[in-house]
């Protein structure tokens, strides 16, 4: 017998295909978004490390400056010492490149260059192992030849170069305003973005970086403990200060960490779809329960349990989850493959650029989605299985069933709201806002728990107002006999309106915010930068003296900055030194006024990522950079300073924190003055256009006539605009499963109200033979329709509101370690409400009409 009621429970699914389509398919697009960002992020996640792995090889610690470059002479002491089975050096250089083909004014292309033994490399990392183009002439030198590089194959292809070519091409690479030639002699297997390799001689003899090293590989003899040759070689006496220790895992780990949280968010974000889903399910469930509730009562009085009941209905959405999850995973498998292929693994944040990894399909990542997806299902038909698990035969049978009319006590729902407030202000969890996510959950549910009280309060506000018109009261006092299908219906559309609403806010304040930081970030009409130069400064103070004494120039500032790493775990923090004689409050969006600076000692202002993971919070020392100060200080030249945090600043350009110090103290201590990039005020009524060709002329001066094609001019307005291009593009993915969210709601919505009315078809035969016109009736079920979507737009702004507190003031900041101003766009959000109000009611509207439309006596017959 058990079978036979879970065959009719199946064929009751066929009867409703429509919703039981639309609660499959909520869980197939839940399902396959989070699984396609899932196997996208894991993709382009293991092509990083893939990369990292062919060009770092294997070793057991490598040896790195906390900034600048190691000093040569390390690499014959740690190649000596009786532990050290292997040791190779490295140089590497981030460059610009471009095909001497290429035509002028062509964009270059960004090349990491690595300069290795060409000797050690088949033991230490084969895929650097240059390999000649077999059609050039066979030269055993080619590998040491000055000025010669071997090109990976994403290189080639960014080049526009053949892979077998029957001449060596030639390539222009750019370093700051420095120009240098070279030819192409062959490829190398690394993966990954664009890359070359040379001999470590030839590079440091072509880039001027004789005695020069990026890091030294050590590869240590069998039962050699790591930290103990690690704590032996600091303890040498004159060991050099900023020196970090480092594994070859290190760059997966400073990228796992540092895209770590936007996958995560990203990920919830997808998860988004599936919570509607589970909306959907239970709206599709819980009417279709309502509406069989005289054949459970049958069911009952034929011997089937209540725990048989509810096996039914778990049945049911068993099957809905398991449709949805396996075509959720095979359309979310799809959608990576056309992302991968289209896009790369960047998903608009910026951190796999470069790459274009290949499908990396799991088959347990793909259960473990689709096992979220029938657990979303069964979550959302756990409360109709419950009230087919409840129902009163004998009433039931006699037509005296209260489902829909009962309220639930509210004080669960007001418990989950007090606890979403207070988890909103739990601590980080492994670095994760996880009580921050678990806390947005609880007041969705929350708030949707409280639909049917919401819904009484509404229908009791609006009795005086329906008693002047019947067909108001009608609709008015129908809708009071059953407040808990508006939970039912509008259920799904509120929580997809509430998270549209939190997006929605959370992007503006974010944009908002960033506009007025560029606003304080860009002082100055005009910027001039030179290639990528790795830490190096591309303009000399000669040539900021001579720029700033050129005609038409009012004031021009340099800015230097120098990659600092402390911990070769962690990503790099930027070292920026600027003119802050104007006041920091000037030239930085401080987030507090600064602190006065004791005397003798330098000013700090670290931003709010760096302040939050090093601790560099206000009055501070900043002791983990003491070692990485110490090395950049020319100790001949100026004496160890003491460093304050005088205040913390916003940045939103640079997630693993900076640190900005006057240029005049950077000087001091250094003794270095040339820049980065140039801020230039022209003079009033000065033509931009000359003094961007006078710049470019004292270039060519200084570094040779090719210099002109490493300057990038860019206007405070331009490079503005491209800022807020690559903010949108990177939440561009948001939009897109906002967009869904909502699609998914209002498919939800329609639904529902289409299995409503379509089942009270008896109800309005009855209402014709008293004398309604279908009009008539018509717009009673569009009152029913507006009140209760009105009802739900109110519950998921304010919803969303609350969410977006969440998500601003907690999520943001412990996932990106940034503040912003909250900010409400009430236009938007009241046209998106109003969107939504104006959709369920169509939808009632036409779901009525195709009821209505039927032939009355008919209908009223049924019950005859």
């Amino acid at each position: 017998m058990l079978a036979l009621f879970r065959v009719w429970s199946l064929q009751e699914l066929r009867r409703h295909p429509w919703q039981s389509a639309a609660a499959a398919c909520a869980v197939m697009l839940g399902v396959a978004l989070a699984f396609g960002v899932h196997t996208i992020n894991a993709s382009a996640l293991e092509e990083f490390a893939q990369a990292a792995r062919s060009v770092s090889g294997q070793p057991d610690l490598q040896l790195r400056a906390a900034q600048g470059h190691l000093d040569e002479r390390l690499y014959p002491l740690l190649a000596r010492q009786s532990e050290v089975a292997r040791a190779s050096p490295v140089l590497e250089m981030q460059l610009q490149a471009q095909s001497a083909e290429a035509p002028a004014g062509a964009p270059g292309v960004p090349l990491r260059l690595v300069g290795a033994d060409a000797l050690l490399l088949p033991a230490t990392a084969p895929a650097l192992m240059p390999r000649p183009f077999p059609r050039l002439p066979a030269d055993r030198f080619a590998l040491f030849a000055p000025a010669t590089v071997f090109l990976n194959a994403a290189a080639l292809r960014a080049l526009a170069l053949p892979e077998d070519p029957h001449d060596a091409p030639r390539l222009t690479l750019r370093r700051g305003l420095e120009v240098f030639n070279a030819r192409v002699a062959g490829s190398v297997a690394a993966g990954g973005a664009p890359l070359a390799v040379m001999d470590i001689g030839a590079a440091q003899d072509l880039f001027d970086r004789a005695g020069a090293l990026s890091r030294i590989d050590l590869q240590l003899r069998p039962g050699v403990l790591r930290s103990d040759f690690r704590a032996r070689m600091n303890a040498q006496p004159n060991w050099p200060p900023g020196l970090v220790w480092g594994e070859s895992s290190d760059g997966e780990q400073r990228m796992g960490a540092l895209s770590r949280a936007y996958r995560v968010n990203l990920s919830v974000l997808a998860l988004v779809a599936l919570f509607t889903g589970a909306f959907l399910v239970f709206s599709v469930l819980s009417l279709s329960v309502a509406q069989r509730a005289p054949a459970f009562a049958l069911l009952a009085v034929l011997g089937a349990t209540p725990r048989q009941r509810l096996g039914l209905v778990l049945v049911e959405s068993l099957f809905l989850g398991l449709v949805g999850s396996v075509a959720g995973v095979a359309l979310g498998t799809a959608l990576a493959a056309g992302a991968l292929q289209l896009l790369g693994g960047d998903l608009g944040g910026g951190y796999f650029t470069g790459a274009q990894p290949a499908l990396q399909w799991n088959l347990p990542a793909a259960a473990a989605y689709a096992v979220l997806g029938v657990a979303a299902a069964l979550l959302g038909g756990w409360w109709p299985a419950r009230a087919a698990e409840a129902l009163p035969p004998a009433q039931t049978l006699k037509g005296l069933s209260s489902a829909g009319s009962a309220q639930a006590s509210a004080w669960p729902a007001l418990a989950l709201l007090a606890g979403g407030a207070l988890l909103a202000f739990a601590p980080v969890v492994a670095g994760l806002p996880l009580a921050a996510y678990v806390s947005v959950g609880a007041l969705l549910l929350g708030g949707i728990a409280l639909l049917p009280r919401a819904v009484a309060l509404l229908l009791r506000a609006l009795r005086p107002w329906a008693a002047r018109n019947a067909l108001a009261q009608l609709a008015i006092e129908r809708a009071r006999r059953t407040p808990g299908l508006a939970a039912v219906a509008v259920g799904g559309v509120v929580a997809s309106l509430a998270l549209a609403i939190a997006l929605t806010v959370m992007v503006t304040s974010f944009r908002g915010s960033m506009v007025q930081w560029l606003d304080t970030v860009l002082p100055a009409p005009l910027y001039v930068r030179g290639a990528a130069a790795d830490g190096q400064a591309a303009f000399s103070a000669d040539f900021l003296q001579q720029a700033a004494r050129l005609p038409g120039v009012e004031r021009i500032e340099g800015l230097r900055s120098v990659p600092l790493q402390p911990d070769a775990a962690r990503p790099a923090v930027a070292l920026i030194a600027r003119p802050l004689a104007r006041g920091a409050d000037q030239v930085l969006p401080l987030t507090a006024p600064a602190l006065r600076v004791p005397p003798g000692r330098v000013a700090v202002y670290a931003s709010e990522a760096a302040a939050e993971l090093w601790g560099a919070q206000p009055g501070t020392a900043l002791a983990p950079f003491l070692e990485s100060f110490r090395a950049l200080a020319q100790v001949q030249k100026a004496p160890t300073a003491l460093y304050f945090v005088a205040g913390v600043w916003r940045d939103y350009g640079r997630q693993t924190g900076a640190l900005v110090m006057d240029s005049a103290d950077f000087a001091a201590l250094s003794g270095e003055r040339g820049a980065n990039d140039l801020a230039l005020w022209p003079a009033p009524g000065a033509d931009v256009a000359k003094l961007r060709a006078a710049l470019t002329q004292l270039a060519q001066s200084e570094s040779g006539p090719a210099a002109a094609g490493g300057l990038e001019f860019a206007s405070a307005s331009e490079i503005r605009e491209r800022s807020l291009r690559i903010f949108d593009r990177s939440f561009a993915v948001t939009y897109w499963l906002q967009a869904l969210a909502i699609g998914i709601g209002l498919f939800g919505v329609a639904a529902s109200f289409s299995a409503q009315v379509l089942a009270r078809r008896k109800e309005f035969g009855l209402l014709a033979h008293l004398g309604l016109t279908r009009a008539q009736i018509l717009a009673v079920v569009a009152g029913e329709g507006a009140a209760w979507t009105g009802v739900g737009a109110v519950a998921g702004l304010l919803l969303g509101v609350a969410v977006s507190l969440v998500l601003v003031l907690v999520v943001n900041p412990q996932s990106f370690h940034w503040t912003m101003e909250l900010a409400l766009p009430w236009g938007r959000l009241l046209l998106l409400c109003a969107a939504v109000v104006l959709a369920g009611t169509v939808t009632a509207w036409l779901a009525g009409r195709a009821a209505a439309g039927r032939d009355a006596v008919l209908a009223v017959k049924e019950d005859w």
